[in-house]
């Protein structure tokens, strides 16, 4: 077997015991202790399976498990103690999430088997996970190239804007940058919906009427909707919705929460779509960027401040 696997425990002769018994059906690993077993997970991962001893000095395996489910969550967490009760068990399957609970002694055969069983929980998460991330990727590409197809000029206008919201995300050192730069990409996929006049006059930086506004206005809303279900999405598609409207803002450029997120993508939409519109209009972007900075009530002051240092 190709997975690894990484036995933690504060007796070197439990640790030698174990990989003389299993070295030959399973690639093994072995740290002593839970503060060398981290040291394992960061530098030498990933590990398919993880499993350790109960009572260990400095770190007890029920908080080592659960610091190890922060770093590597897709590994599946064991342990094995001689000193088994009810709420050791309860302790660890809470904290720690664990896969099995075994108690000392362990027979070879019965910890090989369940090692076994361990490794196929592995492979059913990592699988899981590579088909959300493909049917992700596989989505994303569509709506891309659908607009590309559909409407030429909202996807340059939308590669456009990816440029200015990276930049402007990587200056303030968001973090999740991936999350502002599908909302930019995807930021004109509403605009499938809308005629073609309306889209060659936005696009060109003319004017609208009061009626065109007003469909103009709506794509944000239908991009949310053709992005809303999609897994992973959902934050974004709500950048999207807001990229049109006019919020107010923080003074916190570190968002704590989904929503801050989600609001902080907006304002970053809206300053980037605003300077792109303003230089489609024939300003310079001196004046653009000034045109942006004389309205602190509708653009946030630092995200704007961030376009101007690119």
């Amino acid at each position: 077997m190709t997975e690894k696997i990484l036995l933690v425990d504060d007796d070197p002769n439990i640790l030698a015991a174990y990989k003389r018994q299993l070295r030959r059906p399973f690639h093994i690993e072995v740290a002593l202790g839970g503060e060398q077993g981290l040291e394992a997970v960061d530098s030498q991962g990933p590990f398919a399976v993880v499993v350790t001893d109960m009572r260990m000095p400095i770190i007890d395996g029920i908080q080592f498990l659960t610091m190890v489910k922060e770093r590597a969550p897709d590994t599946v967490r064991m342990m094995i103690t001689g000193y088994a009760d009810l709420q050791t068990a309860i302790d660890a399957v809470n904290e720690g999430n664990i896969f099995r609970f075994l108690t000392k002694p362990c027979p070879p055969e019965t910890l090989a088997k369940t090692l076994r069983a361990g490794i196929e929980q592995y492979r059913l998460i990592t699988a899981g996970r590579q088909l959300l991330e493909d049917t992700f990727v596989g989505a994303v590409r569509v709506l891309t190239e659908i607009l590309g197809m559909v409407k030429p000029a909202a996807f340059s206008r939308a590669s456009r804007i990816k440029g200015y919201v990276k930049d402007i995300a990587e200056n303030l050192q968001l973090p999740d940058l991936w999350q502002f730069e599908l909302a930019a990409t995807l930021s004109q996929i509403g605009c499938i919906t809308l005629p073609p006049d309306i889209c060659d006059k936005i696009y060109a930086g003319a004017s609208l009427s009061v009626d065109e506004q007003r469909i103009f206005s709506s794509h944000p809303s239908v991009g949310y909707k053709l992005l809303a279900n999609i897994p992973r999405l959902e934050p974004v598609a709500q950048m999207i919705k807001g990229q049109l409207q006019r919020s107010s803002y923080s003074d916190n450029l570190a968002p704590e929460s989904t929503r801050e997120m989600i609001t902080l993508g907006s304002q970053i939409l809206k300053v980037a779509l605003d300077f792109d519109q303003l230089v489609a209009q024939g300003l310079s972007r001196k004046s653009a960027l000034s045109e942006l900075r004389g309205r602190p009530a509708m653009y946030n002051p630092k995200v704007v401040a961030a376009l101007e240092r690119l």
